[in-house]
């Protein structure tokens, strides 16, 4: 090095780890999977539990609901609950020793007072996920995943703190504290005149005061909670519609799977013309007529009265096969009637060795007739 001269070197960021943490780790691993998901991995998607669905909506209907059976049956547990007080009161009083029956006693006002809402909050969640994904019935989603036992920090970090995801959920967080916060600031405001009253009223007054504003702030949060998880439910859509987009290379491999490899499907396709030529060359000299279109179709007919109903087709042929067909044809002197319609009509809609459908029986007949007519042979 010559005196006097600084050797600088620029380092990328991506090549300086920090904290033995490489930057290059938060780099897009998505990167190349540009192209929408198949019908066919949205289906396996959707077999394995991976839908689109928004939590809040389903949290939403169940506050919704469980209030309003709150609300529905607060007649019956205000019931319920002073029978269990004078019940256990009197249990208290009285001379017995019988644990048993207090823990019974217990689960049975326990399970009077629960199940009502319980069953609602239940048909209520239920309602929330059919409502978002349709009836499905997975168990891959509860099924141990021992890989996840070493996560990949990289993409827990990236996904918790630097997506597009993990900002929407910050700002669902906070819109979520300032509308509870707002309700309850209004509703608290405006029932301070009755609230500082509330120490000449009698006990039973006061908890229903209380009481009724309580339950009306949760509808309305329940309402406004339930509104604002709509435009959640359309985000989870979308990214779940990215989580499943695909790459040219696994639509590719897609593709050979379901359709199969094309060098084979290639492959296949020859060794069938391969086959159907030697048919032909067998077939067609058999024949009674070839007929034609005259250049595009060929279709051979031949007609056996002792053995079969109709006339059958023996080979047939479009464009470099029919012009193989009427060399065959022509070399054992085989008759070729040209009849365009006829000829495309029998090679679409009739397929090898089946006999001519009724409706084309007329026309057939008038041309085996002119064969045999020319033949000397008898129809």
């Amino acid at each position: 090095m010559m005196p006097g001269v600084v050797v600088t070197r620029r380092i990328s960021l991506a090549e300086d780890p920090l904290f033995g943490i490489h930057l290059q780790w938060f780099a897009a691993e998505d990167e190349g999977r540009t192209e929408d998901p198949t019908e066919r991995k949205i289906r396996k998607a959707r077999e394995e539990g991976k839908v689109a669905k928004s939590s809040d909506i389903t949290s939403a209907i169940v506050m919704l609901f469980g209030l309003i059976t709150l609300m529905a049956f607060s007649g019956s547990i205000i019931r319920i609950t002073s029978d269990m007080i004078r019940h256990f009161i009197t249990m208290s009083t009285a001379d017995t020793r019988n644990s048993y029956s207090a823990m019974t006693a217990v689960g049975n006002y326990l399970l009077r007072l629960a199940s009502p809402v319980m069953a609602i909050c239940f048909l209520a969640a239920f309602i929330g996920n059919v409502v978002q994904v349709g009836f499905l019935f997975s168990t891959k989603p509860i099924t141990p995943d021992f890989s996840k036992i070493s996560p990949n920090f990289a993409k827990w970090a990236q996904k918790s703190f630097f997506s597009a995801e993990a900002l929407f959920n910050l700002f669902k967080s906070i819109a979520k504290v300032v509308i509870i916060a707002v309700l309850a600031y209004v509703n608290i405001k405006a029932e301070v005149p009755r609230l500082t009253n509330a120490i000449k009223m009698s006990p039973f007054r006061s908890i229903s005061l209380v009481g009724s504003i309580a339950i009306r702030l949760m509808l309305e949060t329940a309402v406004l909670l339930l509104a604002f998880a709509i435009p959640d439910y359309f985000f989870q859509r979308r990214q779940h519609r990215e989580s499943l987009k695909m790459s040219k290379h696994e639509i590719k491999e897609e593709y050979k799977e379901t359709e199969g490899d094309p060098l084979i499907k290639s492959r296949l396709r020859q060794r069938m013309q391969e086959v159907l030529a030697s048919s032909m060359a067998r077939q067609v000299p058999e024949a009674d007529v070839v007929i034609t279109n005259p250049t595009h179709f060929a279709v051979a007919l031949k007609w056996d009265n002792q053995i079969m109903h109709a006339p059958t087709v023996t080979a047939k042929g479009q464009d470099n096969l029919a012009l193989r067909i009427k060399e065959i044809a022509r070399g054992a002197d085989v008759p070729m009637i040209e009849n365009r319609p006829l000829a495309k009509a029998l090679y679409e809609n009739v397929e090898l060795g089946d006999e001519v459908p009724e409706e084309y029986w007329d026309i057939v007949s008038v041309v085996l007739a002119e064969v045999y007519r020319l033949n000397g042979r008898a129809v």
